[in-house]
């Protein structure tokens, strides 16, 4: 009988080991405030990241494209469903983590026969001014962590290791200087910092996840970016507070978005 539960708790290790180890090289995610909205940008190969949920509320996230899929369907079918119950302005992105997305995760990881979902998520709604939108990051085991309720936050990050996230925000701090930026601004910023995350996820997760892991000396986030986008396609969406559409979500076109970083 003692048996049993350390055999649990032994294999729910191994299976937070495996997935750490799978998600370790997800292109990061970041999610800025500027003038008029909400920023969601990635740099990625082929597969999608960054999908519309509802009306006001967006989802991006990093690790297996069937997991993504299956999160962002159950996002959406989740939101509907209270539309249509409720209204759609009780669609909250509080609800649809705190009584949906959550305990599904939540049971997929602790169900040890079953598959996990390898998995990160970076949600954001967007309120009708910076005090009000909710930004919530969930991770694969249904825990999740929420930040921008007070308005003061300007960026949140999504790595696959913690040194990827700490230096991602470590760099934005030194560099972060008004939320109010323009768009442009704020893509310029975003895509540097993604050059600094990516790099950590390049080292995997047993040298990134080093707590004296550091950048090189003469790190070059701008000159990385640009090798990277050789063979990766940028990925963003804003979440606009000044349109008069019920939609406030809009994915940018990547010709233009390569035009807001061709001088970097």
């Amino acid at each position: 009988m003692i048996e049993e539960p350390y055999r649990w708790v032994e294999a729910i290790a191994n299976r937070r080991e495996y997935i750490e180890d799978q998600l370790a090289r997800g292109s990061p995610i970041l999610l800025m405030r500027y003038a008029d909205g909400l920023l969601l940008l990635t740099v990625s190969r082929e597969t999608q990241k960054i999908f519309e949920v509802y009306d006001r509320i967006g989802l991006a996230a990093l690790g297996h494209p069937a997991d993504i899929e299956r999160m962002r369907l159950a996002a959406i079918d989740l939101a509907h469903v209270e539309g249509f119950n409720r209204a759609v302005a009780d669609v909250s992105l509080r609800r649809l983590v705190n009584f949906g997305l959550s305990p599904a995760l939540k049971t997929a990881f602790e169900q040890i026969y079953q598959p996990p979902f390898i998995v990160k998520l970076l949600l954001a709604e967007l309120g009708d001014s910076p005090a009000q939108d909710w930004v919530v990051k969930l991770d694969y085991d249904g825990s999740f962590g929420r930040g921008g309720e007070d308005g003061r936050e300007t960026f949140h990050v999504l790595a696959g290791t913690a040194a990827a996230e700490q230096h991602m925000m470590r760099f934005l701090m030194e560099h972060d200087d008004r939320p109010d930026r323009e768009l442009e601004d704020a893509v310029r910023l975003a895509a540097r910092a993604w050059a600094v995350g990516m790099y950590f996820a390049e080292q995997g997760r047993e040298r990134a996840g080093e707590e004296e892991a550091q950048l090189p000396a003469g790190f070059d986030a701008a000159r990385s970016l640009r090798e990277h986008l050789r063979l990766r396609h940028v990925e963003a969406a804003v979440l606009d507070r000044t349109t008069r559409s019920a939609n406030r979500y809009r994915r940018l076109d990547e010709r233009e978005l390569r035009g807001m970083l061709k001088d970097l």
